[in-house]
């Protein structure tokens, strides 16, 4: 379900993959934090990216939902068919195929669901370095991670903010700033599909 379907008010974005809507923190909030302000403008010249205007964030976070939902579902696309298929060929040759009499039945079984699988893994492979490993979008992760601290150091400094928020994980992978693709960001940011048709 998109955004837009859901009906987000002004200052709202889904908080993680089908989950509850959230309220954008206003950037004053943070900044009153002194030290979660220094944060802010450090990363902001790092990232080139204004953590403390209200209208940007709500924008990456807006973005970095949708990432996430695309996230998911090349994921599951190429994913379950993949443990599915690798599973049921696991179970066929433990419970039929080894018993085959000749050899080069066995062996040609094992030449074929050996096929199957390597063919489904490269386009599982292919659709996870597409998706997670595009430069655009670990720019976006990378600010979505820097912003999550930020408003984790402001919530430690004592401002009114929600507990994770803005509840999403720490990206462990993925969340590398790449500067030399940032201008594609913004290009990229409003209709574009992965393959570059916006």
């Amino acid at each position: 379900m998109t955004e837009d379907a859901q009906e987000l008010g002004p200052r709202q974005f889904v908080g993680r993959r089908g989950g509850d809507t959230a309220t954008l923190v206003d950037g004053s909030v943070i900044a009153g934090v002194p030290e979660a302000k220094r944060a802010a403008e450090e990363a902001g010249r790092e990232l080139r990216f204004d953590f403390l205007d209200d209208e940007a964030v709500l924008d990456l976070l807006h973005r970095r939902h949708a990432d996430e939902e695309e996230m998911f579902s090349a994921g599951f696309k190429h994913g379950v068919p993949l443990a599915l298929v690798g599973f049921g060929a696991v179970v066929y040759w433990g419970g039929v195929a080894q018993y085959w009499e000749t050899p080069t039945s066995r062996n040609a079984y094992l030449a074929v669901a050996a096929a199957v699988l390597v063919t489904q893994i490269f386009f599982f492979v292919r659709s996870a370095i597409r998706v997670w490993g595009d430069p655009v979008r670990q720019n976006l992760r990378a600010r979505a991670a820097k912003y999550r601290e930020i408003a984790h150091i402001a919530r430690r400094g004592g401002a009114e903010i929600p507990a994770h928020y803005p509840h999403y994980g720490p990206y462990p992978f993925a969340a590398t700033f790449r500067p030399d693709v940032d201008d594609r960001e913004q290009l990229r940011s409003k209709g574009a599909d992965d393959h570059g048709n916006g």
